[in-house]
């Protein structure tokens, strides 16, 4: 029977690269995102390999995704995938110059934002005793860096939920898995730096990894035997070594 996934942060980056990955797999998808006509965009391609459903939804407001959530129709049903993916970072100030505004941002998306949108598709997954969510993490989530403070406790806080939805949902038999990626080539940095020209220097002289690379790690994790789970996967590309050491070519 085909396999139901539903992805966030679907209109962009990793979770764009995992939506046409999965289809390329004959997994049904639900595309989640704030950017509908990018969805409609990604929608039309993957229709060529499988059957989509688009969400319009902001994870910060938790009405809002409980009511996405609940109007899925039945040939979406169950939901037997969840990947977590939207997040964001916002500035990148020491942590007396921080702008409140920004670590809502990140606090809000990253982590209430996971937790809403679990809350709506975990339960139905207990009722069936299967299922498996995948969270995305990041390096920042394993190591603390300058400037990082707030975007790292985010981070952070996703490592540690991981950990504890993977013991409560144990006994439930749902898979729960992190994948934690490095320096990745997306539109991340244009979003931190908020526009400034400096976003582009961050993948300069390097290979940077890829949406692409993370969305085959994902698939890999998602088609692994019933009895086989990737609890927690560190993916850096070959010229970082850790968050503040990367081998750059001048």
């Amino acid at each position: 029977m085909k396999k139901t996934a539903l992805i966030t942060g679907a209109s962009s980056g990793i979770g764009r690269a995992t939506a046409i990955a999965f289809a390329k797999s004959g997994i049904q998808l639900i595309i989640c995102g704030r950017r509908q006509e990018r969805l409609d965009e990604l929608a039309k391609i993957l229709q060529n390999d499988t059957s989509v459903y688009t969400l319009n939804f902001d994870v910060r407001n938790k009405n809002d995704v409980a009511t996405a959530i609940n109007s899925i129709p039945e040939a979406f049903k169950p939901i037997d995938i969840l990947i977590n993916n939207a997040g964001n970072a916002h500035g990148l100030d020491p942590i007396q110059e921080g702008s409140l505004d920004d670590w809502d941002a990140m606090m809000d998306i990253n982590v209430k934002g996971l937790l809403y949108v679990s809350k709506a598709v975990i339960p139905e997954m207990v009722k069936n005793n299967s299922g498996h969510i995948i969270n995305l993490g990041s390096l920042a989530g394993k190591e603390v860096y300058p400037k990082g403070n707030v975007y790292c406790g985010s981070k952070h806080a996703v490592d540690a939920i991981s950990q504890g939805m993977r013991i409560d949902l144990n006994q439930y038999g749902i898979k729960v898995g992190a994948i934690n990626p490095g320096l990745v080539q997306t539109e991340f940095s244009k979003v931190r730096f908020k526009g400034d020209a400096i976003a582009d220097t961050v993948y300069k002289g390097y290979k940077a990894l890829q949406a692409e690379d993370i969305a085959d790690i994902i698939l890999f994790a998602v088609t692994r035997p019933p009895h086989v789970n990737i609890a927690d996967a560190l993916i850096l590309p070959t010229a970082q070594a850790n968050s503040v050491t990367v081998k750059k070519q001048l």
